[in-house]
């Protein structure tokens, strides 16, 4: 409930937590539900993108001028992003940057972050966010983000004492027993 919430009144909301603390697993949860709502209208809904910004270049995230042909290329964000907004449903769109924080790509998002709701490229292109879109960051430290950036968003605190060794043992249980069995 607490990510719905925060994810109502901000665009971005960042997620803090060590691995397995719940992060992953709170988020499919929150998807489902929202997807399993709604009646047979199927008003409300999420859709969830992951991108590992690490994987991809800062170029291949946002996009650059190809030097060959000298034409614009979008990255991958802003693919993502163009498609999301083109789409006919109206659910919730959620772009899950899951992976460690790079002050090189965090700090482009600041315009999408704040009330504006601009994700603006190196091209000029300036990409109207709607209201029903949200960059969720799913992080283990917020060292590497600037303050500016944390102002801009709500933050999930994940305890790692709320999660049990049983709750491991029980999810892992059943491939072990089609792993050695």
């Amino acid at each position: 409930m607490q990510i719905y919430q925060t994810s109502q009144q901000r665009t971005g909301v960042i997620l803090v937590g060590a691995n397995c603390t719940g992060k992953t697993t709170c988020i499919k949860i929150l998807q489902e539900a929202l997807n399993n709502g709604g009646g047979e209208k199927k008003e409300v809904g999420m859709d969830v993108f992951i991108i590992n910004p690490k994987s991809l270049t800062i170029n291949n995230l946002f996009g650059h001028v190809n030097p060959l042909t000298e034409e614009w290329q979008d990255g991958v964000l802003a693919q993502v992003v163009n498609r999301q907004i083109e789409s006919e449903n109206r659910f919730q769109k959620w772009i899950l940057m899951d992976g460690p924080v790079d002050t090189l790509w965090i700090e482009n998002l600041n315009t999408a972050l704040d009330e504006n709701k601009m994700l603006c490229l190196a091209n000029g292109q300036r990409i109207k966010l709607p209201q029903s879109f949200n960059f969720i960051f799913e992080v283990a430290s917020i060292e590497a983000i600037a303050p500016a950036t944390i102002s801009r968003c709500g933050i999930v605190f994940f305890e790692h004492s709320n999660v049990k060794w049983s709750f491991y043992l029980k999810k892992q249980l059943p491939k072990l027993k089609t792993d050695f069995f």
